[in-house]
């Protein structure tokens, strides 16, 4: 058998929802010469089953389920099972666009100094629902200063990664529960140029399992440090301050934090074209805290002002 050229990399834990729509967008990418690894993560829900169901009907996927061990372990298990020249990270939760593989292909085979390619990206909610799309440092200069400073200049479902590379790094550091993928970053970029592409490669969705607890916000502030640290150190710069910035995508587990986040995704949906998104979000966040004045003004702009020109 001929290896393929890519192998899509899957971990997945309890994301039944929303994991046929994300396998399915792999299974119908233009592109077709992969291979599709994916590792059940010790799920306690109906994830096991719907994984099943699609091994059987496509020879593609390659599916293991064992325990919980966490995502950096599971996908070093997977990066040890794939042929391909070229590794697609996928969330469980995400939808890819038609022409991702087919698209981020071509780029690293016409650019063999890049190691890495991610992309832009759409954001979508719980029932798939539009927000808003993000774009990111296309350049490998940029990318890499924005990456030193512990800021993020890729989402991680957008990679596409050349296998020999991450062999070269060892792949995941496991010792990262937190921030093990800024460390993989940091490592990349030392063995050669990463970019991004200009257009969106993946729908990333936002739900409640997006919500960042205090402890963890902590614990990953923490590996942060470290993890820069270890980075500044291996190119031979003193250590420093950084700031820490929180996510642009996902609140926290507190009242006022999600409060916050509702008219953010409220006015990501209005600014979108995307009306009938924004009221839902103008009504989820008046439910959320009444007696303030921005869910109220989110929810009337969103009924009666005039959408933005596209």
């Amino acid at each position: 058998m001929t290896r393929p050229i890519v192998s899509v990399a899957m971990s997945v834990y309890n994301a039944e929802p929303y994991l046929a729509a994300a396998i399915e967008s792999i299974l119908n990418q233009t592109f077709k010469d992969f291979e599709f690894i994916i590792i059940d993560d010790g799920s306690t829900d109906n994830s096991l089953k719907t994984l099943q169901k699609y091994a059987a009907q496509d020879q593609r996927i390659r599916l293991t389920s064992r325990e919980n061990r966490g995502i950096p372990q599971t996908r070093n298990e997977i990066l040890a099972q794939s042929q391909g020249e070229f590794i697609a990270v996928m969330d469980a939760d995400d939808i890819a666009l038609p022409d991702r593989l087919a698209r981020q292909v071509d780029f690293l085979q016409k650019h063999p100094e890049v190691v890495w390619v991610g992309g832009a990206f759409e954001v979508i909610d719980e029932k798939s629902r539009f927000l808003t799309t993000f774009y990111m440092a296309e350049d490998n200069d940029t990318i890499q200063h924005i990456l030193t400073e512990g800021h993020t200049s890729f989402l991680h479902s957008t990679a596409m990664i050349r296998r020999s590379s991450l062999l070269q790094i060892n792949g995941y550091n496991e010792a990262f529960a937190t921030g093990s993928d800024l460390d993989l970053w940091l490592r990349l970029t030392e063995i050669g140029a990463v970019a991004n592409l200009a257009f969106p490669v993946v729908k990333y969705r936002l739900h409640t399992r997006s919500i960042t607890s205090r402890s963890r916000q902590h614990h990953q502030q923490s590996n942060t440090r470290t993890i820069l640290e270890r980075a500044w150190q291996r190119r031979g710069w003193p250590k420093r301050d950084f700031e820490t910035i929180g996510s642009r995508l996902h609140p926290q587990a507190n009242h006022q934090s999600q409060f916050e986040y509702m008219l953010q995704y409220g006015w990501w949906a209005f600014n979108s074209r995307q009306r009938s998104t924004a009221v839902i979000y103008g009504i989820r966040a008046i439910k959320m805290n009444p007696f303030s004045q921005l869910g109220w003004k989110l929810l009337a702009c969103s009924i009666i002002k005039p959408l933005p020109k596209g």
